[in-house]
């Protein structure tokens, strides 16, 4: 999506340990229109019309998939990172790695939210190893729910999180894959 990668070209930020700051615009503060883009973009490269639900994780994915879900006329959940008090009944649980905190994080979804009858559309805003989608893809089949596919505004290619996805035949999309980054110079793969 060029509009997306002018942005990060324009805006983004490399700071050390290989994180990208996209913050101004995706995971902060939010570009609603970009998101919008970004919802039709994924319209166009997966059956939305055949979900019954947007899945994320929490917190930085949440506006990207309420928008999306919102387009495609569907609820969106997203799995938590803690348990609270006003979670009921029995839960989907799943252990990640977390590169964004650098330590082990158990998602969880509560079981009265996504069944064996949803078919699940997960959207997220970044990806670099994959540890997120990988714990959501998880809590997607203790449900026995269909994973209809994955969606990434901006994937760190270099991090391997994608090409694990692709490798086991996941439906797959990520609008931005980020080759190189360094401060100063962020380079694109070139569109598959």
């Amino acid at each position: 999506m060029q509009l997306l990668k002018e942005r990060i070209q324009r805006e983004g930020k490399v700071l050390p340990g290989n994180i990208i700051k996209v913050d101004g615009f995706l995971n902060h503060r939010v570009d609603i229109r970009l998101m919008e883009g970004i919802a039709k973009e994924f319209e166009n490269l997966f059956d939305v019309k055949s979900i019954t639900m947007v899945l994320t994780a929490e917190a930085s994915g949440i506006a990207l998939a309420t928008i999306c879900a919102q387009r495609y006329g569907v609820p969106m959940v997203f799995a938590k990172k803690a348990k609270s008090d006003n979670i009921e009944g029995g839960l989907y649980q799943s252990e990640i790695y977390s590169y964004t905190y650098k330590k082990k994080i158990t998602q969880i979804l509560s079981r009265e939210w996504l069944t064996s009858h949803d078919r699940v559309l997960i959207i997220d805003d970044f990806m670099a190893n994959g540890e997120a989608v990988r714990g959501l893809c998880d809590l997607v089949s203790q449900a026995g729910a269909e994973l209809v596919g994955v969606g990434i505004a901006i994937e760190k290619g270099f991090q391997g999180g994608g090409d694990r996805l692709r490798g086991m035949g996941v439906n797959y999309h990520a609008l931005a894959v980020i080759e190189h980054a360094e401060p100063g110079n962020i380079t694109f793969r070139d569109e598959e």
